[in-house]
């Protein structure tokens, strides 16, 4: 078994950073600066929680059980898992903002709310990951794993050797970019929980439609920029992107001087 290189797991160390630290210095910025409520922070992680991470995969299940020729095509599936992101989180957003509309819905709590639901994604799905991916590298380089994998049975072993590979085979600076795409990705989660925002308070629908539209294209985006070209490209593309929707919703926000009540 060979070894994990000290760049990967500084690399792995630097995205567990910033995908915990970067989602709880915006919530801290936001409850003293803008004097958001953290209740909102809950609400924005739980409905991730239950729209994306139960529900989606719920959806998921049944779709590749089912739906075969989904799976079996790169672009069908591309596209099917956007838009399926796409809905499952937007109007998750848009059923927690207008089931709780009355606890001070405004913009700096919309802006809570987006924090809260991208920050538990960026904690969950790179946070807590870079962080068992370290404690297996530990093991790997201690020789402790190996003890390990003698009490697995041959099927189980080379399965956990075939995961546990990708540690060593996977270009370090891949481990580098995970975190780095976390700042984009909560960036993009914060502007479209304005969107929807504006959607309950105004009761203008078509915000939710635009903030789904958007949603499902950024993950098209990173899709087919992912499979087609570096690792590098996608993360350019990704922060590019996420500075036009940012910069367009920022514009937005400032023509509205106060929140509709």
């Amino acid at each position: 078994m060979e070894t994990v290189s000290s760049v990967a797991m500084i690399g792995m160390c630097f995205s567990m950073v910033i995908a915990i630290g970067f989602p709880i210095a915006l919530m801290v910025y936001a409850f003293r600066k803008l004097k958001a409520d953290m209740v909102w922070f809950a609400i924005g992680a739980v409905t991730f929680i239950v729209f994306s991470l139960v529900l989606e995969q719920i959806m998921h299940t049944i779709v590749i059980k089912h739906f075969s020729i989904l799976t079996s095509n790169f672009w069908l599936w591309a596209i099917y898992g956007a838009l399926a992101a796409g809905i499952f989180e937007e109007v998750g957003r848009f059923t927690a903002m207008h089931l709780f509309k009355k606890k001070d819905l405004n913009k700096n709590n919309a802006f809570m709310y987006g924090v809260g639901h991208g920050g538990i994604e960026s904690i969950v799905i790179v946070g807590l990951t870079n962080i068992s991916n370290l404690i297996t590298s530990f093991m790997i380089n201690s020789g402790t794993f190996e003890q390990t994998l003698g009490s697995l049975d041959g099927s189980l072993k080379e399965q956990t050797m075939r995961k546990v590979s990708l540690l060593w085979t996977t270009e370090p600076l891949a481990f580098y970019l995970s975190g780095v795409e976390r700042i984009s990705a909560v960036t993009i989660h914060i502007c479209l929980s304005y969107l929807v925002y504006r959607a309950v308070k105004e009761s203008k629908i078509r915000f939710l439609f635009l903030s789904i539209a958007i949603h499902t294209l950024v993950d098209t985006i990173s899709g087919v920029v992912g499979a087609t070209c570096s690792a590098v490209m996608l993360e350019v593309v990704l922060a590019a992107v996420a500075v036009v929707i940012a910069v367009c919703v920022y514009k937005n926000s400032k023509k509205i001087t106060e929140d509709i009540n």
